[in-house]
């Protein structure tokens, strides 16, 4: 039997979000070049422990999906586009990863003129602060170190917000490469890259054994706010990208900075029907207007069942599970993609591969999104059909009250040690249950289905 492993006995321990780069308006014009401006407008987002600890608690590593009370639910490209403002559609993020010092060196002297020393890097990660006060000594008179200023940047917003790890400190020079010529920069998904990380942060830390959370937590709570307003704090404005209007909130109720995991967990069990907005980005809900015409731009490929690349990581986009969220009908879907040996990779200790050969299969699918999109007539009721309720209920129907397999977790675990310490005193073992008599029922009265063993994964 699978032991329970809420969040609230492990201590997941949650990054700071740190405020986002700021930078100098000369240079503006070739940060919108690069692709990377709105997500330079976000600012400071407050990270929300409870709210973090809630939702990996409810993440299926095997669906990539969070699991509801009324059906499945993820983050999707869709989110991304509007949240952070990235690009979500053209060319893989991947290439060659390299573990030796001289290939850091020699990437650097040739995109910058000048490499890091020893005290600026360890391994593949060259320090955030290396990065500032290169960034810092441009003179940005010429389209040369303007340029050098945006790479910068751009390596500071994936070291702090688009692909940070758990040290906060450092950035993988693997992505330099794909820097090397500033008029390609935006050609590349950088959006569907960043939904890789996600995805692949939220598999690791719903693992018992994991102690630390990274990636853009910035994302998660954002798109938990939008979704599930009832969780969160309200906007303060109505700007672009949508992560902006949390930018340095303060929480509109006093509790909610009181707001303990328990609390966000039986919030998330008592959802109600339509607790979850399942049209977010409808024109009813967010002006046309304030979209840009190059995020609506890649629209038709948001709703595309494909893989999700970044380097190493290979992530599945589970669209048909969720097609309420694109505003179509949703039936029992087939079986979760399996992703195999693709889907435990790390970079740990030296791997000097090309991840374009690796991943060509997968590369592959992504390319072809066009044909992997959902179709079907809009519906305008999103409630969630008899035969879908039955099929959800039936599979995933014994964890959805997280609440109460974590008090029952609880209880375990107060009860133990004083059984451990009246044992020594009992001169005979117990006597074993007879069928006659009934066993207690695992659940309250008021639920009809017992615990299931998969919070969190393992």
């Amino acid at each position: 039997m699978i032991k329970f492993c809420f969040q609230s006995s492990r201590n997941l321990h949650i990054r700071h979000l740190h405020q986002i780069d700021s930078y100098d308006n000369r240079v503006e014009e070739q940060l919108k070049a690069s692709g990377f401006y709105y997500v330079s407008q976000i600012g400071r987002i407050v990270s929300h422990r409870p709210t973090v600890d809630a939702l990996v608690e409810r993440w299926r590593p095997k669906m990539h999906t969070f699991h509801l009370p009324y059906g499945e639910c993820t983050i999707t490209l869709e989110d991304v586009a509007m949240i952070l403002g990235l690009r979500t559609d053209g060319l893989p993020v991947t290439g060659s990863t390299d573990h030796s010092t001289s290939g850091l060196e020699n990437e650097c002297l040739a995109q910058f003129g000048v490499a890091p020393g020893s005290k600026d890097h360890k391994g593949s990660g060259i320090k955030l602060a290396w990065f500032r006060t290169l960034k810092r000594c441009q003179h940005l008179t010429d389209q040369v170190s303007k340029e050098i200023y945006v790479k910068c940047h751009i390596m500071c917003l994936f070291g702090t917000t688009l692909f940070s790890d758990k040290s906060g400190i450092s950035v993988h020079w693997k992505y330099l490469p794909l820097l090397r010529d500033f008029s390609q920069i935006h050609k590349f998904s950088w959006g569907s890259a960043c939904l890789a990380h996600m995805y692949r942060s939220l598999c690791r830390a719903s693992r018992y054994d994991c102690k630390d959370m990274d990636g853009p937590l910035a994302l998660l709570l954002v798109w938990a706010w939008i979704r599930m307003p009832t969780i969160g704090p309200l906007p303060v404005d109505t700007s672009f990208p949508l992560a902006r209007r949390w930018n340095d909130y303060q929480p509109t109720t006093e509790h909610y900075k009181n707001w303990t995991t328990s609390d966000v967990r039986r919030r998330l069990d008592d959802l109600p029907l339509d607790g979850f907005v399942w049209d977010a980005y409808s024109p009813n809900r967010v002006a046309p207007h304030v979209i840009p015409f190059d995020i609506n731009n890649g629209a038709n490929f948001l709703s595309a069942t494909v893989p999700l690349i970044c380097f190493e990581a290979v992530e599945w986009h589970p669209t048909d599970r969720i097609r309420r969220q694109f505003g179509f009908h949703q039936d029992p879907p087939v079986e979760a993609m399996k992703l195999g040996a693709s889907h435990n990779i790390v970079l740990t200790g030296p791997k000097n591969k090309n991840w374009g050969v690796e991943d060509a299969v997968w590369i592959s699918q992504w390319l072809n999104s066009s044909m992997c999109v959902l179709t079907s007539e809009h519906v305008d009721n999103y409630q969630p059909s008899d035969q879908y309720m039955d099929w959800y209920i039936g599979k995933f129907g014994d964890h959805l009250r997280v609440s109460e397999l974590a008090e029952q977790e609880e209880e375990g675990q107060q009860e133990q040690p004083y059984q451990q310490e009246q044992q020594p005193q009992q001169e005979q073992p117990p006597q074993q249950q007879g069928p006659h008599r009934q066993e207690q029922p695992l659940v309250s009265q008021s639920y009809a289905y017992a615990p299931y063993p998969y919070l969190p994964y393992q």
